[in-house]
This record gives C-alpha cells, sequence and structure tokens, in this order.
C-alpha cells in the first residue's frame, strides 16, 4: 500500500538531496555521459564522452589538456551513441555483454541509474528532461 509523504518529510528529503549534491565527487577516468530524451523516436539517447583527469581531479580534454566546462567549450564528439526506450535497456547496455563498459566507480553507475530513470520518467509523461 502506497502512502504520500507528508510536505516535511518530502521538504526534508529535498534539503538533504541538495547539500549531497554540493560535497565532492571522485570523477569516473572513463568519461561522462550527456543524457536525452528523444520524443521523436520515443527513446533515451546517452551519449558517452572521453576524458582526463588532472592532478586536482577535475576532467580535462584529452586532446587539448584543457579544462572540460559544463557551460561553453568547443563542441566535443561522443565516443559511442546510445539508444533504449527504457532506462533498464539503456542499464543494460551501459554495463552487460562483452564490449568494455564506459562506467568505472560504482557511483557513477548509481548516479546513471537514477539519471536513466528520470529520463524513462519524463519520456512517459511527455514532460522534458534536464540532467542533474
Amino acid at each position: 500500500m502506497s502512502q504520500i509523504l507528508p510536505q516535511a518529510d518530502v521538504t526534508a528529503i529535498l534539503k538533504l538531496d541538495e547539500e549531497l549534491s554540493q560535497r565532492f565527487i571522485a570523477l569516473d577516468p572513463s568519461g561522462y555521459f550527456l543524457i536525452k530524451v528523444d520524443f521523436v523516436t520515443s527513446e533515451i539517447v546517452v551519449e558517452h564522452f572521453s576524458n582526463d583527469l588532472d592532478d586536482l581531479g577535475r576532467a580535462v580534454d584529452p586532446e587539448t589538456g584543457e579544462l572540460l566546462s559544463c557551460i561553453g567549450g568547443r563542441p566535443r564528439t561522443p565516443r559511442a551513441i546510445f539508444r533504449a526506450i527504457s532506462a533498464k535497456q539503456m542499464g543494460i547496455q551501459l554495463t552487460e555483454g562483452d564490449s568494455s563498459f564506459p562506467i568505472s566507480c560504482i557511483d557513477h553507475a548509481l548516479y546513471m541509474g537514477r539519471e536513466l530513470q528520470r529520463a524513462e520518467n519524463c519520456l512517459i509523461e511527455g514532460k522534458p528532461y534536464v540532467q542533474d
């Protein structure tokens, strides 16, 4: 039986989530992902990009050594593009099979699972998806 949380509990969850989002995160040396929802094809689209890490653990462009920024910067070409109709299908593509896997850190895999589920919900509900 499902139960709706009281507003105080929802507020506490959102506050904790915001606090946890501010902590230091060791980046995955295998690269990063951009997740999108394609409403035309009804698919979740994941682009995988390579990166190197500098001495401070920041992501840098493997070709130029320049610090990668979330805003601006030159366009980059993804190493791989994955397409799936569900979060589960995408998760299987990213973690199972004979090829090398683009995720090397457990916390990155957990983050991807949360984001893929959010993307799937947006796809189902016809709402815009913005990656956290």
